[in-house]
């Protein structure tokens, strides 16, 4: 699904979160999600992460869709955020292979957002993630508040990281192995998406 599925409602001014879009050029929601949709990638500086977004001019899967939806809630519309768990490999995460087959495995467990509307998918991580969404297979998923995107959402990656390596006699790693491996595929990421922004320019 496209941008196009999200509401265009006219952005109120007069609301805190509204007001910083609109600085920024945005005068709807739609065209808010497009400008959060055009950041580059990268783990933000606040706490909660969303809200430094617009400052930082850049974001995560959490804190993009985050933000987008702290803006729907402000603005009294009905955009869901939702968070879900799939097994990450080379074909639906492409940059993380290389960092797979060093740590021996073929996928690692991941948490990813995104938002929904109408019961419509929409991915403002980077350009092409719409593409990318849609070669995913959600194991787990479950709608969550903008607040939720930090140390609950971890929380529940790591408990669904346990529980996955429980059935992986094979993988000769710990639980805290594993996440380290996680956060060289998201460093990696990162790193993709940096190369992606200066071929752009």
């Amino acid at each position: 699904m496209s941008l196009s599925v999200l509401p265009a409602a006219v952005l109120n001014p007069d609301l805190p979160l509204a007001s910083e879009f609109c600085q920024h050029g945005c005068q709807s929601f739609r065209q808010a999600a497009e400008y959060v949709q055009d950041l580059p990638y990268g783990r933000n500086s606040g706490s909660p992460a969303y809200k430094s977004v617009l400052a930082d001019r850049r974001g995560t899967c959490s804190s993009k869709h985050a933000i987008v939806a702290a803006l729907s809630h402000e603005q009294g519309l009905t955009v869901q955020l939702i968070s879900g768990i799939y097994e990450m490999d080379e074909v639906n995460t492409p940059g993380v292979g290389r960092v797979l087959n060093s740590a021996g495995l073929l996928a690692i467990p991941e948490a990813h957002c995104w938002v929904e509307y109408n019961g419509s998918p929409v991915d403002l991580t980077s350009g092409d993630a719409q593409s990318q969404l849609n070669k995913r297979v959600f194991v787990h998923r479950e709608e969550i508040s903008p607040e939720q995107t930090g140390t609950y959402k971890e929380k529940a990656h790591k408990g669904f990281i346990s529980a996955w390596l429980a059935g992986q006699p094979h993988i000769e790693m710990n639980e805290r192995e594993l996440w380290e491996v996680r956060e060289r595929c998201i460093a990696a990421l990162s790193e993709s998406h940096v190369e992606a922004e200066i071929r752009r320019i």
